[in-house]
């Protein structure tokens, strides 16, 4: 074996499939070496045991044949001494492919999706899987399982996998967007291929019985048979109403049951595509695996809403809003170190320029109603009847403390380059929209107090009263938590609910498609 590896690749490359790269090299050499540099698959039901664990990466969202699953499933004991060790290698690189990549994942997280890390926080990186692969020779099944990411997401996601219908559907047609929102009682053309969309997704039951239905009548103790009632097809019906409001559930859209433009948008993606987004958010899970704390915040960005964990467990939840498509919350991990209370706001550039100047153009008035101040870089007051505001000057605009404020009452602060942080919101009427992409960047926390209580999980109750003062006294204040919090702001667009059904985001920052793009392209 130890010529045969020292020689690699030339010696096993038969096919441009089988030439690997310097690492993979490297890889098997270690690993044989720590394996007895020996053949290692010549036992059929081993291989037999492979086959099964590589073609069960389906459900990873991988792709079996990338690791030499054919070979796995071949005699190894036919052909010359070199032929028998090249195979035997060959399978041993597929083992350790896939081994690799159910833990790390395919791609390089840094690369395809990166996100910013606060100075100390350690990023997560590739680790040898040698030991792992060596030690699950004796029993394979228990190596897969090791290798795969335990957080309850991805086993979740993996488990619904090999049931849902996403897998067996080959189409299940489109609906035309061109024509009005459909609403019960209308008629519309649209309405049989809606039908049909709905029951192939298992939103519907397609009807046992023809589009005439009998009625059954009782007149004076006879069972007589009423007349048929004739189903118009063209009529959007509340049955399907129905169907559609639980098709919106599962794709976080408002469930009224209306078939608009988004309901539409959603309704006519594949399953190709519905697949490809759940192999994109088990490969992200596979990062996101390693970026989790057992106590720590993490913003959902996709799904627009905040979980709280201590100790592994979800302690509280809550709905958040989260930044528009052009101004979009970052992708980060820091550290929540402090609190201020009762926040003044200071009007981030992008704002000012593209929000604010216009505001005060239209209407100077809009600055004593949002009880503005217009500084100067050195933080001197100006009057704002001063300036020219069709050519302002350099110049800063804040907000003074109170519940009108843009951060609310409290902003949670940490360490990064975007100058966002969660806070609290006047606009608590936009929690009740399906999608919440509506702030510029920062993350407006519903319930902010309560997130405010766990944070201060561990605070002495003088410290409690002395925030309790603080908020009574509506002076703006910095409180330290009692010790840093980890948060991360996070971006999935698939999960598995309680109820055990794939529920689909809107990919609305564009993420997917990177990933997406990236895996076929290291698939080929």
């Amino acid at each position: 074996m130890a010529q045969t590896l020292n020689e690699l690749p030339s010696a096993c490359t038969q096919s441009t499939a089988d030439r690997l790269s310097d690492q993979s090299i490297k890889r098997l050499q270690a690993f044989y070496q720590a394996t007895g540099d020996t053949l290692l698959w010549q036992d059929a039901a081993q291989r037999q045991t492979l086959a099964q664990m590589l073609r069960d990466t389906r459900y990873d969202g991988l792709e079996p044949n990338n690791y030499q699953l054919q070979r796995s499933t071949a005699l190894v004991q036919q052909g010359s001494p070199i032929a028998q060790q090249c195979h035997d290698v060959l399978i041993s690189h597929g083992y350790l492919q896939a081994l690799q990549h159910l833990r790390d994942g395919v791609l390089d997280a840094d690369s395809t999706e990166p996100y910013w890390y606060e100075e100390g926080i350690k990023k997560p990186v590739r680790s040898s899987i040698i030991e792992l692969a060596a030690s699950g020779l004796q029993d394979l099944p228990q190596a897969f399982a090791q290798a795969r990411p335990q957080l309850q997401q991805y086993q979740a996601l993996r488990e619904v996998l090999k049931s849902s219908y996403i897998l067996s559907q080959a189409d299940w047609g489109t609906v035309a967007s061109a024509g009005k929102s459909l609403r019960v009682g209308d008629r519309d053309a649209r309405v049989p291929s809606l039908q049909q969309r709905l029951e192939r997704a298992g939103y519907l039951i397609a009807p046992e019985q023809s589009e005439q239905q009998l009625d059954v009548a009782v007149v004076e103790g006879d069972v007589v048979l009423a007349q048929p009632e004739t189903i118009d097809p063209l009529l959007y019906s509340q049955q399907l109403a129905d169907g559609v409001k639980a098709f919106q559930q599962d794709h976080y859209l408002e469930d009224d049951g209306i078939v608009g433009p988004a309901t539409v948008r959603e309704l006519n993606i594949s399953p190709e595509q519905r697949l490809q987004q759940v192999r994109v958010n088990l490969e992200r899970l596979r990062w996101l695996d390693k970026q989790l704390d057992p106590t720590m915040l993490v913003v959902d960005i996709a799904g627009a809403r905040l979980l709280f964990f201590r100790d592994g467990n979800i302690v509280w939840r809550t709905r958040t809003q989260v930044g528009t498509v052009r101004r979009q919350t970052p992708l980060l991990k820091s550290r929540i170190t402090h609190l201020t209370i009762n926040p003044t706001w200071t009007v981030p550039p992008t704002i000012l320029r593209e929000d604010k100047i216009p505001a005060i153009r239209r209407d100077i008035g809009y600055l004593a109603r949002s009880n503005m101040s217009v500084l100067d870089y050195q933080g001197n007051v100006l009057d704002p009847y001063s300036i020219n505001w069709q050519s302002p000057p350099g110049l800063m605009l804040r907000q003074g403390p109170g519940p009108s404020n843009a951060l609310g009452l409290v902003a949670i602060r940490f360490a990064n380059p975007f100058s966002v942080y969660l806070h609290d919101t006047p606009s608590q009427h936009l929690f009740g929209r399906a999608s919440r992409t509506v702030s510029s960047g920062c993350v407006r926390v519903e319930d902010a107090q309560k997130l405010v209580d766990q944070l201060l999980v561990g605070a002495t109750e003088q410290e409690l009263a002395r925030i309790v003062q603080i908020q009574d006294s509506g002076k703006t204040r910095n409180v330290n938590l009692p010790q840093p919090v980890p948060v991360l702001l996070a971006y999935w667009t698939v999960e598995v609910d309680m109820d055990n059904r794939l529920r689909f985001r809107n990919d609305s920052y564009g993420h997917d498609q990177k990933i997406a793009t990236a895996l076929q392209a290291a698939q080929r």
